[in-house]
């Protein structure tokens, strides 16, 4: 089937609208700030939102590919998924170089 079919990428779960599987998995990282699969796998079912492994794997590939979420292995079994912090602008390096001279302003 279709990378976008509605039965991969969308849940319903009783009294709220339809939402992209992915959304509802980044959502709850980011209210989490960092959980394990495991904790995500758990919280996805009480959420009625149950997934196979192998499309929460899609997702969160996807969505680190998106630069979204980081995805570390802490045990043999275990990864760690993390909200990826936004960083502040890089400053201007001929700025940084220029307004290091006294008086340069």
């Amino acid at each position: 089937g279709s990378l976008h079919s509605k039965r991969f990428f969308e849940a319903r779960r009783p009294g709220t609208a339809l939402l992209p599987t992915r959304n509802r998995v980044f959502d709850m990282v980011q209210t989490a700030g960092s959980l394990t699969d495991a904790e995500l796998a758990k919280a996805l079912t009480k959420a009625e939102t149950g997934i196979s492994g192998a499309a929460m794997d899609k997702i969160l590939l996807d969505l680190e590919i998106l630069g979204l979420v980081n995805v570390a292995w802490i045990t043999k079994d275990t990864r760690r998924i993390e909200v990826v912090k936004e960083e502040a602008e890089p400053e201007d390096p001929e700025r940084g170089y220029e307004s290091s001279f006294p008086g340069a302003d």
